[in-house]
């Protein structure tokens, strides 16, 4: 695989989700980086802007097995890892897989869910493996987590704990669409009240496991000079120097930062990263690492204010 039959795959990829989903075009092409990243996502938005839907249409369109977990209140860790059940017939213990032993697991209204259910989660997306009774089990290079919450809903939720937050890549704000795209919208989906079923697209997975490590390897060897590592570095350190947030972000933003800014090259089909790169996936990769401190929030300040200074800020590589 080359660039330009990278940039064919990704740009199937986008037309296949088009065909479901309208408008949404930055979040698209974020789940692409993330894919071509490996890493998860979290997209937040209002009720009925398409957030569950994106995400089964992207897992349609890859040949890659895919589980859908409803979080709710009452919803334990066996029910997300499984657990080892006895047999009476054989008189041993036998492991019931469960539903996280996916390569894309959609887990839907995750802040419904309880701490301890939530923290199923954490060693599964950082080492893409489970422990259960003290055996570990792998869930494989391609296992992804594509979270859905409701940011405007506060009774039977629960918020991320922070440890979790800075495991996603990127967090996904999925806004209302344009008065253009949201007509197009009632026109394709205005027939029935339930979410259309993806057969009636025939959406269909445009590329093989082979495929998708290759391109990510050639995402991975796309080029990133000192001066945009330099860049990387001070956009992140200043966030642990402003006043206006508790803590700044990880180290591990850092190099997701990093990572992100070569696949988002790849979507444009360069072999190499730009200061624009980098600049666009800011927002999207820190806006969910950065709490306020309570002075901000009693000023009214948000976090996207404080990246917007902190972008200003940092000098731009020439």
């Amino acid at each position: 695989m080359d660039n330009t039959q990278l940039l064919d795959f990704t740009n199937k990829l986008r037309s296949q989700i088009h065909r479901v989903v309208m408008g949404q075009d930055d979040a698209i092409d974020l789940m692409l980086c993330a894919l071509l990243s490996a890493g998860h996502v979290l997209i937040e938005g209002v009720p009925g802007t398409a957030k569950t839907l994106l995400a089964r249409s992207f897992a349609a369109s890859l040949n890659l097995d895919f589980q859908r977990i409803q979080f709710t209140p009452d919803l334990m860790p066996g029910d997300v890892i499984g657990t080892n059940l006895f047999s009476f017939q054989t008189s041993t213990f036998a492991l019931t897989k469960g539903p996280i032993f996916t390569d894309i697991l959609l887990a839907d209204e995750i802040n419904r869910t309880p701490p301890k259910t939530q923290a199923a989660l954490l060693e599964a997306m950082q080492e893409r493996g489970v422990t259960i009774d003290g055996k570990s089990y792998s869930l494989g290079d391609n296992f992804m987590v594509i979270a859905t919450q409701n940011p405007i809903e506060q009774q039977g939720t629960y918020p991320l704990p922070e440890a979790q937050l800075d495991r996603f890549l990127f967090k996904i704000v999925m806004d209302y669409p344009t008065e253009e795209q949201e007509k197009e919208m009632v026109t394709l989906h205005g027939h029935s009240t339930v979410m259309p079923s993806l057969n009636e697209f025939d959406l269909g997975p445009i590329n093989n496991l082979e495929m998708l490590l290759e391109a990510r390897r050639l995402v991975s060897e796309i080029r990133l000079n000192e001066d945009l590592v330099d860049y990387i570095v001070k956009l992140v350190r200043a966030t642990r120097e402003s006043t206006a947030l508790l803590c700044g972000a990880s180290p591990r933003s850092a190099n997701m930062l990093a990572v992100a800014s070569r696949a988002r090259a790849a979507l444009y089909g360069r072999d190499f990263v730009i200061p624009d790169d980098i600049k666009e996936l800011s927002r999207p990769i820190l806006r969910h690492r950065l709490p306020l401190s309570p002075g901000a929030e009693i000023e009214g300040t948000t976090v996207g204010l404080v990246l917007d200074g902190i972008l200003d800020q940092v000098p731009v590589p020439r």
